[in-house]
């Protein structure tokens, strides 16, 4: 409902603001904790949603394959694989361009001392590095890519093909799991938190409205209609929601600028970047949010215990 007088409303909210400004400041400071946890976890969810993504795409299949094996053989298997369904492209990796890989990636002191010591050798094997259009399908791939006879033919271990094939879905399915109880649990937060918030800013108005119980009772009598009455507390509510949904927002926004570059700093194999839109949305989303628990928080306060 729309008050009836906005410009009183405003300053009969104003000055309960003054009179009991630890109460308000209980709700206001109450509010702007459940909102900016709810922003940190649906902010945080996000992110970790990305990274999923971001590793779900670099999941490929290492073919590991025999020194002795047939070059024509292996070309072969190699153009094989291109052609089926769920296959994105298929390189071939020799054993120089895996020994080269291996001394770039392993950069400490052991790992070079290891690669002196083979006085020449590379025990490294050659492989087909396959990519496939969808990520989830890298379990069915690699189990048909076991099963077919040429890739037998060239497998690094003949007995058993299956140890010449390696992928990386064990460590995706681990953060899908762990992405999946993360949302469960910010859905439960979030839930809880909203209902703290409505509580706080419902007792709130409680306590306004048995302040100035004589006032209202008097303007019932000169007149005054319900709109008149209810205008000042919803205006009230509304305002608490207001100024602590800003506050989330700000220190959610400095939070963002001061941790995420740490991050990107200190793990930069990974992307903690997120798309201004997102951060726009989850913004404008907070202070909707912290309106609409400032409104009905109000008017379920007035209708329980305003007798209008």
């Amino acid at each position: 409902m729309v008050p009836s007088n906005i410009g009183y409303s405003l300053r009969e909210a104003g000055r309960h603001f003054r009179r009991n400004w630890s109460t308000v400041l209980g709700a206001i400071v109450t509010i702007f904790l459940s909102l900016f946890v709810i922003g940190l976890f649906v902010i945080g969810s996000v992110m970790v949603t990305n990274l999923v993504g971001s590793v779900e795409d670099r999941v490929t299949i290492q073919a590991f394959i025999a020194d002795d094996a047939n070059q024509e053989d292996v070309d072969a298997l190699q153009a094989k694989v291109e052609s089926w369904g769920s296959v994105d492209s298929v390189a071939y990796k020799s054993k120089e361009e895996a020994l080269n890989e291996y001394k770039e990636t392993m950069s400490n002191r052991n790992a070079a001392d290891a690669v002196a010591a083979l006085d020449g050798q590379n025990p490294v094997p050659a492989s087909l590095v396959i990519t496939l259009k969808d990520p989830k399908s890298v379990e069915d791939v690699a189990s048909q890519l076991t099963s077919d006879s040429d890739f037998k033919k060239v497998a690094d271990d003949h007995d058993n093909p299956t140890n010449s094939v390696q992928y990386g879905r064990e460590t995706v399915e681990r953060l899908f799991s762990v992405t999946y109880y993360l949302r469960i649990g910010a859905v439960v937060l979030v839930a809880l938190l909203a209902f703290i918030a409505f509580v706080f800013i419902n007792n709130t108005i409680r306590l306004a409205i048995a302040a100035r119980r004589r006032e209202i009772a008097i303007m019932r009598l000169v007149g005054a209609s319900n709109g008149f009455i209810r205008g000042p507390f919803m205006t009230e509510g509304m305002l608490e929601a207001l100024i602590g949904s800003i506050l989330a927002v700000i220190v959610l926004h400095v939070g963002m600028g001061l941790v995420v570059p740490k991050l990107q700093n200190s793990l930069q194999f990974l992307s903690f970047e997120l798309p201004v839109h997102v951060l726009v949305l989850t913004y404008i989303s907070l202070v909707v949010i912290g309106m609409l628990l400032g409104l009905f928080g109000s008017m379920i306060a007035m209708r329980r215990y305003l007798k209008v």
